[in-house]
């Protein structure tokens, strides 16, 4: 089983058996994407003299970058592209190494400057997400499971807001050998009002049940004392805030 970035979410890792295609390695799957796109690279800043740009890599399959049909230019305040925004082709891009090392560079038509550079500086480069590649069995993209609610069992612990990676020292490299985390807002955090505090939850064969993308819902047999969890409220009953 494994777990894919699109951001997209560099290869996607097996994990236990399942496969986990992430965002990026150790960064946060954006949350100013909308669920109808995919964040694929966000520029940071001038790399070059000719107006190419660095930018934080955020999607396990670079190559969506190279899709024919382009890509949208994203300002840093949006969550989608305009309804009138078109597609542009890179001219290139590349992964660089060294301090630069799980990052790429682009060059963008009509960037040829470092001025022009600069002013793209927090833009992000997305794709529609239906437009990612197909994912194998066992094998998910960590937007697909963001928004994911939990449950233990028949209660429903919480609801999954972000995905962790275990990263050596220096943070550049994923540990193959650990398992992602589920970061999870427990639901009786919500319904008492209490400020919540995400649990981290190993996304493990051994304890996953099933994961029903369409229904927003994983389910798994998780260790007593994990965190609290809320039962469900029954057909007859309101709302927690009512």
């Amino acid at each position: 089983m494994a777990v894919r970035g699109d951001t997209s979410f560099s290869t996607w890792e097996p994990m236990c058996g399942a496969t986990f295609h992430h965002h990026a390695y150790n960064k946060r799957v954006p949350p100013d994407s909308s669920s109808d796109f995919v964040t694929l690279a966000r520029l940071l800043r001038p790399q070059g003299r000719r107006g190419e740009l660095l930018a934080d890599l955020l999607t396990d399959t670079p190559d969506l970058l190279a899709a024919p049909a382009g890509v949208f230019l994203v300002p840093r305040d949006a969550t989608a592209p305009a309804a009138t925004a078109e597609r542009v082709v890179l001219e290139e891009h590349w992964l660089p190494t060294g301090k630069n090392a799980g990052r790429v560079v682009v060059k963008l038509p009509g960037c040829n400057s470092i001025t022009e550079a600069e002013a793209l500086a927090g833009t992000r480069l997305m794709l529609p997400a239906q437009e990612r590649p197909a994912l194998g069995a066992d094998t998910f993209y960590v937007s697909d499971l963001i928004g994911c609610r939990l449950f233990n069992g028949n209660v429903l612990a919480g609801e999954v807001v972000d995905i962790e990676f275990a990263m050596s020292s220096d943070g550049r490299t994923r540990l193959e050998d650990a398992p992602p985390l589920l970061c999870v807002v427990p639901a009786c955090s919500r319904i008492s009002g209490n400020d919540p505090e995400a649990a981290l939850v190993p996304f493990v064969r051994s304890q996953l049940s099933s994961v029903n993308i369409a229904e927003r819902r994983i389910d798994m047999d998780l260790p007593e004392g994990l965190f609290e969890t809320a039962p469900l409220p029954s057909a007859n009953s309101g709302s927690p805030e009512e």
